[in-house]
């Protein structure tokens, strides 16, 4: 297990719930297409050279219409997060948590380094401006948050789950501390960002979730079958610079403001279920 990028107990099995009420198999497919229809047309652009051309609006509305085409609403709340260097964390719960969080504000994301080795993505991703951690080499981890807080000196925005892993939303991890110090490197704030998902009635839902074993398209599936998802985004207050004396105190006041309360049934049934 990989120090920088512990692994999550939560698995499809025991935390994903299967939704009650399910969209019919066309809706559901009209919602895959249009979710990949839109990233495609992100690739094409990013493919074209023009991911640093483009205003943030734009990126901004294009995000969000990925997760509305996966048929979920979004509700985003809170003040808008500071301009210049910044280093937006939250807490990582499915593969929807990236566009919902560059929504919030466009960023460079802190991905891991296996993706760079993946067959058309790791390309794509690396020319879209994905910053790269290797999680089996820790001597390249200070290489990694030096360059992480160059990107925050010149203005520019990382996004960073710092989890390290995803969890089910109702069970959580702790954030690893080392990312934290290119923030203070910097001198740039640190903007938490908390993400739930709910059904329409305001009970929590985990299906979004996609955790242990799962498959990105049996998530995806999951996600554009349901029906009454709502993906709740707080923009909490800004940790400006200065306020904390080092990495630790930093990512636990960060984990603080971006960590909903887990769910104690939920947590002790894991736990249970671990013995």
């Amino acid at each position: 297990m990989s120090v920088w990028l512990p692994g999550a107990p939560c698995t499809p099995g025991a935390c994903v719930e299967r939704t009650a009420a399910a969209a019919a198999v066309p809706r559901a497919v009209l919602r895959l297409v249009a979710v990949t229809a839109l990233v495609l047309a992100g690739v094409v652009l990013s493919t074209l050279g023009l991911r640093g051309r483009i205003p943030a609006g734009p990126v901004r509305r294009w995000c969000l219409w990925i997760v509305r085409a996966a048929g979920v609403r979004v509700r985003i709340t809170g003040a808008a997060p500071p301009a210049g260097g910044l280093l937006l964390v939250a807490n990582h719960i499915s593969w929807l948590d990236i566009p919902l969080l560059a929504a919030v504000r466009p960023a460079r994301m802190l991905a891991k380094g296996e993706i760079r080795r993946w067959p058309v993505a790791g390309p794509l991703a690396a020319r879209g401006g994905v910053l790269f951690i290797d999680r089996d080499r820790l001597r390249a981890l200070p290489g990694t948050v030096a360059h992480v807080a160059d990107v925050l000196r010149t203005g520019g925005a990382v996004a960073v789950f710092p989890e390290g892993s995803t969890w089910c939303g109702r069970a959580q991890g702790h954030f690893r501390r080392a990312v934290f110090q290119a923030a203070l490197d910097a001198g740039v704030p640190v903007q938490p960002v908390r993400i739930r998902y709910r059904l329409a009635g305001g009970a929590a839902s985990t299906a979004p979730a996609f955790v242990g074993d799962d498959s990105l398209l049996a998530s995806v599936w999951r996600v554009v079958s349901a029906r009454g998802l709502v993906a709740e985004v707080e923009v909490r207050t800004v940790i400006a610079p200065g306020h904390h004396p080092d990495r630790r105190t930093l990512a636990r006041a960060a984990q603080l403001d971006a960590l909903p309360e887990p769910d104690p049934v939920h947590t002790v049934s894991m736990a249970w279920g671990a013995s």
